[in-house]
């Protein structure tokens, strides 16, 4: 429980995503900051692409914050199959929900875009600086590029208008509640899925895609919603900002983690044929700590039990 008084206490707050994978924990944890006025639109009642739906939104909720988490998003295989869908649905979310958030007057608004958004050749440790140095990895460009575009227009609002629009860049998240849904789903929840499923049918292998020698870098989902309202509460400014812990891990060595910890005795075999993404990931966290204070807390292994022991009760429920 966050035990210090919350500047977005008395706020009217929409949290759009809220009830998705990280929005349900920003919504948790705004709670006990004693925040009671907080809303999350569903997509069946506010479809976000609809700009008549967004202007109902804010007719009715007249929000002084808004966090936007809203996104259609999904693994490797998912960005290759729905190029032109993830990267319309995401760039018109953001530019109509700016937009009109200017236009009614919002305090604040939180956009947060994706580690996809950076070169695909970008120096590692990712530093914010080196974030239009070059096209990001081709496999999750257009949705990449079309978060990145919420950077541009919060900076070029808060140029012209004064409009306080922040843009964060969070690191692949991981932890309970994620999408384990093989067709969508990230590396680790889709690990995860392979080697409890393959140890409860007796496989003797899992087939994971590439080579394993991609790195990626992990935050657990707790805390990034920490760093989001970090940032909501602290930073005002027109730099991106990383979310992450600045550790970054071999595909290979986490595939190996997650089998030890899961248990599975099989072979793991690797599908060459099929695309390793972009070939590092890592970012500096600096800026995160000196503008907002935010450091990851949750040591990596143990935020890996936590999200297999809830997978498991979930296929037990």
């Amino acid at each position: 429980m966050n035990s210090y008084t919350s500047v977005l206490q008395n706020k009217r707050i929409v949290v759009t995503g809220g009830a998705g994978f990280l929005g349900s924990f920003i919504v948790e944890s705004l709670a006990e900051r004693g925040c009671s006025r907080v809303f999350v639109p569903r997509s069946s009642e506010f479809d976000l692409r609809d700009r008549d739906a967004i202007i109902r939104l804010f007719e009715q909720e007249r929000p002084q914050v808004i966090i936007h988490l809203a996104a259609v998003v999904g693994g490797i295989g998912a960005n290759r199959a729905n190029p032109g869908r993830f990267f319309y649905d995401n760039a018109i979310m953001g530019i109509e929900l700016m937009e009109y958030a200017r236009r009614y007057d919002v305090e604040k608004f939180v956009a947060t875009g994706t580690i996809c958004a950076y070169p695909k050749f970008t120096p590692v440790p990712f530093h914010e600086d080196d974030l239009w140095n070059g096209y990001p990895e081709e496999t999750n460009a257009p949705y990449g590029l079309a978060k990145k575009m919420m950077l541009v227009q919060a900076q070029a609002y808060r140029a012209q208008y004064g409009f306080d629009a922040i843009f964060l860049l969070p690191v692949n998240l991981y932890g309970p509640r994620d999408n384990f849904d093989l067709h969508t789903s990230h590396v680790i929840p889709a690990l995860i899925r392979k080697c409890v499923d393959a140890q409860k049918r007796g496989d003797d292998k899992i087939v994971l895609w590439g080579d394993g020698s991609p790195t990626r870098e992990f935050l657990y989902v707790e805390d990034a919603a920490e760093g989001v309202i970090l940032a909501t509460e602290r930073y005002n400014g027109a730099e991106p900002v990383n979310l992450g812990t600045g550790r970054e891990i071999a595909i290979r060595d986490l595939a190996a983690i997650i089998v030890k910890e899961v248990g599975f005795k099989g072979e793991i075999v690797w599908d060459t044929s099929q695309p390793n993404g972009q070939p590092r990931r890592c970012i500096a966290t600096d800026r995160a700590a000196e503008a907002f204070c935010f450091r990851a807390e949750t040591d990596f292994h143990e935020g890996l039990r936590r999200t297999i022991d809830w997978y498991r009760s979930e296929l037990n429920a």
